[in-house]
């Protein structure tokens, strides 16, 4: 059987006497494509920190390429491959959007090579993201939703194995919402990186990823096939309404 990527195994995460996270379990292996849901609240993004090391776990392990990264930096997790997206983006905005995408594969991602050789030129990254009209634009001078495609742009340029993308679909309109969930696709099958998707539009999320997680309170309460878990019982109570249609939160209209 082949080996995971990124293992999180009896992952908790306490804040006092809050647990926001709560003996997970979350297997990926190269190539997949996996969201993953659940209500406000339900302990995602915490998650994601125990994943990229941001937090260190109250209990339990992160495996990152066999090796046991648990209580590691931030920075040897990225060593390893792992890149992620922030639901806010952070980007160097006073820089121009091409030096942002260098950054990334002169510094972060300096001890390796991308599968690809052309994506170790910040021009090819800009071009595959469809930025490459705006490659001198200082970044705080890009729109919400290019700023979002500029900063996975940066997580690329990091060379990663895993690539973390934390609800990068937030404010956008809904064909900027579709436009973001293909390009996630293509970095999967292009560019062959394990991608989790955190996403609070749902319906999309489950158009896209081959399987999902999801949790609530806390707790990993579904992990499979989305047609599956869309009809799971306790995920339709816990999350997504009636009929086993997702509920998803209404997009903004383009202007």
């Amino acid at each position: 059987m082949r080996e995971p990527l990124l293992s999180a195994q009896g992952v908790s995460v306490r804040f006092g006497g809050l647990v926001a996270v709560d003996e997970v379990d979350l297997a990926v292996h190269a190539g997949e494509l996996v969201g993953v849901i659940g209500p406000n609240g339900a302990g995602k993004t915490t998650f994601f920190h125990a994943l990229s090391g941001i937090l260190v776990p109250t209990s339990g392990r992160i495996v990152v390429v066999g090796d046991d990264l648990t209580g590691k930096s931030a920075h040897a997790f990225a060593r390893h491959g792992i890149a992620r997206t922030f639901q806010t983006p952070r980007v160097f905005k006073e820089m121009p959007a091409i030096d942002n995408i260098r950054f990334g594969l002169e510094f972060a991602g300096r001890t390796r090579k991308h599968a690809h050789d052309a994506f170790d030129e910040p021009e090819a990254i800009l071009e595959f993201l469809g930025l490459a009209d705006v490659a001198a634009v200082p970044a705080g001078g890009l729109t919400p939703s290019k700023q979002r495609l500029l900063e996975i742009g940066m997580a690329l340029g990091a060379r990663p194995r895993v690539l973390l993308l934390d609800e990068v679909a937030a404010g956008l309109t809904h064909t900027e919402v579709e436009l973001t969930a293909q390009l996630i696709r293509r970095v999967r099958d292009e560019l062959g990186l394990a991608v989790i998707w955190i996403e609070h539009a749902v319906r999309v999320l489950m158009d896209y990823v081959e399987r999902v997680a999801v949790l609530h309170q806390g707790r990993k309460i579904a992990d499979g096939d989305p047609r599956a878990v869309a009809k799971d019982a306790g995920v339709i109570e816990a999350y997504l309404g009636d009929e086993g249609e997702p509920a998803v939160e209404p997009t903004r209209k383009a202007a």
